[in-house]
């Protein structure tokens, strides 16, 4: 497919709402989605988001799991409040089944790590109700998914090294060694 060419939807409604606080990100996917069909409409905020669907719910939306002001989940499920065939994209940075399968019940179709291109998120969108998803290119290393998953217990846990190490049942020492180095590929 081109990516002149309309999504398969556009007789019907081809209204997206971009929710993500990474502001170039944001800027790129939603030109890049604008470029597919799509009449976007962003926000960087779960505040700002709540607001554009209220205002108008769309057909698609794409939401970020954390942002700076709340948790993505709290739009999707107003989203399917209002619009219970809308579409919806989970995007993180911080992949954790429970969220998954949280976003899942509350309505979303996919739920992609990020970075994420456009012709995922496209794709995902998309995709018939039926469809499998495809399996990631590029996917992340099991050490990296360990490392993502201690750093969002980490964070759960208000950034406190000894709580974390108690619900991770690591030793404190070895909790801090890993904290103190970079995310791995």
């Amino acid at each position: 497919m081109t990516t002149m060419e309309k999504p398969a939807h556009a007789t019907v409604d081809t209204s997206l709402v971009i929710v993500d606080d990474d502001l170039p990100f944001l800027q790129r996917l939603g030109r890049a989605m604008e470029s597919r069909g799509f009449q976007v409409r962003t926000a960087q905020s779960v505040s700002e988001g709540l607001a554009l669907i209220k205002e108008k719910p769309p057909a698609f939306a794409v939401v970020d799991m954390r942002l700076d002001d709340g948790n993505g989940l709290d739009v999707i499920e107003s989203l399917h409040e209002l619009r219970a065939d809308s579409r919806v994209v989970v995007l993180t940075g911080y992949g954790n089944i429970a969220t998954a399968v949280t976003a899942v019940k509350l309505g979303a179709v996919d739920y992609l790590a990020k970075p994420a291109d456009a012709d995922d998120v496209y794709n995902a969108l998309l995709a018939p109700p039926d469809a499998k998803a495809a399996p990631p290119e590029n996917p992340m290393s099991a050490d990296r998914v360990r490392w993502e998953h201690i750093q969002r217990v980490y964070e759960l846990c208000n950034r406190n090294v000894s709580e974390t190490a108690r619900r991770l049942n690591m030793h404190r020492r070895t909790l801090q060694r890993i904290l103190a180095k970079r995310a791995p590929r």
